[in-house]
């Protein structure tokens, strides 16, 4: 039985674990939508020594693939910022989206970037987990050929997966197959987020709805989690967690 939990409010992480009877806690350490660099709390700290494992999100505003030096460069600032913070609470591990480049940019920039982002990053002990993306015509992991490519571009570095079940059915993925067709490309998954999705196949909406609440197949996404055989967070409405969690537990 894999290892299962929630992402959850940053205020009191390790509370809002036990209130999901969660094994694992996933949350933000600032605002997603900021530059300010990671705040780690006393309530925070708490979390180490809890036995509750613990990953991070970065923010959503980092994008070290694009051609704008304004955002690319604070964005791997960010990026290294938040390895240490990870490092310092023993986290398992930093889930970053994987990016996009303009409109008129050549998609290989952005795979070049990534490259670059690994060769001038310090030693971490925190892996990276890039996850897959609902949406964007120009974006670095939201189709599996994409990510194809940028794991050929960043072939040489310990990078790892996060495999977002959202958002693979909002990219038009097929569920089925999605985790056979992940690891022939990166040779792992290292976290599955566990997401059912409020909007269509292919639609390139990122709305996440509680398990059976959704418009994918709930047996879908149990197949995906036993597939995977990773830890699972669920990133649902936090009023359905418990029960997202438990449905988990019950089935997998």
């Amino acid at each position: 039985m894999p290892l299962i939990g929630a992402h959850v409010d940053q205020d009191d992480p390790l509370a809002h674990a036990r209130a999901r009877d969660a094994e694992v806690a996933q949350f933000f350490l600032g605002d997603p939508q900021g530059w300010k660099g990671p705040v780690i709390g006393d309530r925070t700290r708490e979390i180490r020594d809890s036995g509750v494992d613990v990953y991070i999100h970065a923010p959503y505003v980092i994008n070290v693939a694009t051609a704008n030096n304004r955002i690319r460069i604070p964005s791997r600032k960010l990026l290294s910022s938040h390895l240490s913070a990870a490092a310092e609470l023993g986290a398992r591990g930093l889930i970053v989206h994987g990016g996009h480049v303009g409109a008129g940019d050549d998609p290989q920039l952005g795979f070049d970037n990534w490259r670059k982002v690994f060769e001038r990053l310090e030693e971490h002990e925190v892996p990276v987990l890039i996850e897959n993306t609902a949406g964007g015509g120009n974006a670095m992991a939201r189709r599996l050929e994409s990510i194809a490519r940028l794991w050929d571009a960043l072939d040489g570095f310990d990078v790892g997966f996060c495999l977002d079940t959202c958002h693979a059915h909002a990219a038009g993925e097929e569920l089925a197959d999605v985790v056979e067709r992940v690891r022939a490309i990166t040779g792992r998954i290292d976290l599955v987020h566990c997401n059912d999705s409020r909007d269509a196949a292919g639609s390139g909406a990122d709305r996440h709805a509680n398990l059976g609440a959704g418009r994918i197949d709930t047996e879908l996404i149990l197949a995906v989690c036993r597939s995977a055989n990773a830890p699972i967070v669920v990133e649902t409405p936090s009023g359905g967690q418990a029960e997202d969690i438990a449905l988990l537990r019950k089935s997998l």
